[in-house]
């Protein structure tokens, strides 16, 4: 049973008890969103946690339709659940804490775009190599790849230092 719930001061959103979930009209967000003010991260202690995502597919509690899942982060395992008919967001309990964590409690519309989306995979794709990475030469090895790798990408002699260091 959906109650009348705050996630933010002005923020309405549609609370659950018993599973501390809450349904947000995206049309009542945006509009909070041109006008809020949230304290900076460093005022708020917000913990980042995966627990609270629900992993199987949700229904709309408006109209039952299969909400989409929708990642926040390559490197956090949060998804948020939209109705599309609807355009209500779903956000499991602690998932507003989580997006404040991260600076995405004012960029949620972001989150659903395909541009959003396409980074989160690479971001997770990019993770996963260096994970591999590691797991093959151990983390000194994978770390000082990494730094060499990001100082690569941005020295203007990229070409030329990649040609040297193919030549045997």
């Amino acid at each position: 049973m959906l109650k009348p719930a705050k996630l933010e001061e002005g923020l309405p959103a549609m609370g659950c008890s018993a599973c501390d979930g809450a349904l947000l009209s995206l049309l009542y967000y945006r509009d909070w969103a041109e006008r809020a003010t949230l304290p900076s991260p460093e005022q708020t202690t917000n913990e980042l946690s995966d627990e609270q995502d629900a992993k199987a597919a949700l229904c709309c509690p408006k109209c039952s339709r299969i909400m989409t899942k929708y990642s926040i982060a390559g490197s956090v395992g949060t998804r948020l659940d939209l109705c599309g008919n609807c355009d209500e967001a779903w956000l499991d309990g602690g998932e507003w804490s989580t997006l404040k964590a991260l600076e995405l409690a004012q960029k949620l519309p972001a989150v659903f775009s395909d541009q959003w989306q396409r980074r989160v995979r690479m971001e997770r794709t990019e993770l996963d190599r260096v994970e591999r990475l590691t797991r093959l030469v151990g983390h000194a090895d994978a770390e000082k790849a990494v730094d060499v790798k990001k100082w690569l990408a941005s020295t203007a002699n990229r070409a030329q230092i990649l040609h040297f260091l193919s030549i045997e």
